[in-house]
């Protein structure tokens, strides 16, 4: 099978249900070779993995490790993967990252009930990737828990760490996000897929405006968030 994700054509073999339901808007039909190919991953290697994980299924364990794969390729194109829920609106991507429970997924779909027109990207891994010239957010689909991805990119418009409070946003240097920015990416022991993953970071936070969010789950939040980045 042949996808598409993030302007790279990905070659992989899908066995699993939950992977093939969730790439069905990602198949490609075109002609262009593939950019990353999975010759590497065997379903042996889930199958292994499943041992080491056995309160997950094949198809979760083929799901999540595929992911882990296709992210930590992306490094190689210019990109690197954020724990954030991505929302696009007027043609902008924001990505909003917090620790798992503090209720990023809740403000995205709150920028959906109260901006008419926005949608979702990528509920739980986006990739971020140099591509004309500045960032971009794309969807991908490895969307966490959810189904919630769309094949479809954005420039970035900002990168927001979010926490539970009073409604208040702001921006904050690079250097001081390099912590929360590494506390919500893959990493690995590769040495080499960690250059990559700390340059990505450094230049993500160099050209990306990034900030500090509290807020609670209104209107008023939305409103906070949008009109502090925009």
């Amino acid at each position: 099978m042949k996808l598409i994700a993030a302007d790279l054509v990905i070659d992989i073999d899908v066995k699993g249900e939950l992977l093939k339901q969730r790439a069905q808007q990602y198949i490609y039909t075109g002609d262009r070779e593939p950019d990353v190919t999975f010759d590497e991953v065997s379903q042996q290697y889930y199958i292994d993995r499943q041992k080491d994980y056995p309160h997950l299924s094949f198809d979760e364990c083929e799901y999540f490790f595929s992911g882990s794969y296709f992210y930590e390729q992306l490094t190689k194109f210019d990109g690197i993967m954020l724990h954030a829920s991505c929302v696009e609106y007027e043609g902008k991507a924001y990505l909003f990252s917090a620790n798992p429970g503090t209720g990023k997924s809740t403000h995205t779909h709150l920028w959906m009930k109260y901006l008419p027109g926005a949608r979702i990207l990528n509920d739980d891994k986006p990739a971020i990737r140099y591509y004309n010239g500045q960032f971009y957010a794309f969807g991908t689909p490895w969307s966490g828990k959810t189904d919630e991805s769309a094949n479809a990119g954005a420039p970035i418009g900002g990168i927001c760490f979010l926490s539970r409070g009073e409604n208040k946003i702001t921006k904050i240097p690079g250097a001081a996000a390099i912590g929360l920015f590494m506390e919500q990416t893959a990493r690995t022991r590769d040495k080499d897929v960690m250059d990559r993953v700390m340059t990505m970071i450094n230049r993500v936070l160099t050209e990306v405006p990034v900030y500090k969010l509290s807020c609670d789950m209104s209107e008023e939040a939305v409103m906070t968030s949008y009109n502090g980045m925009k």
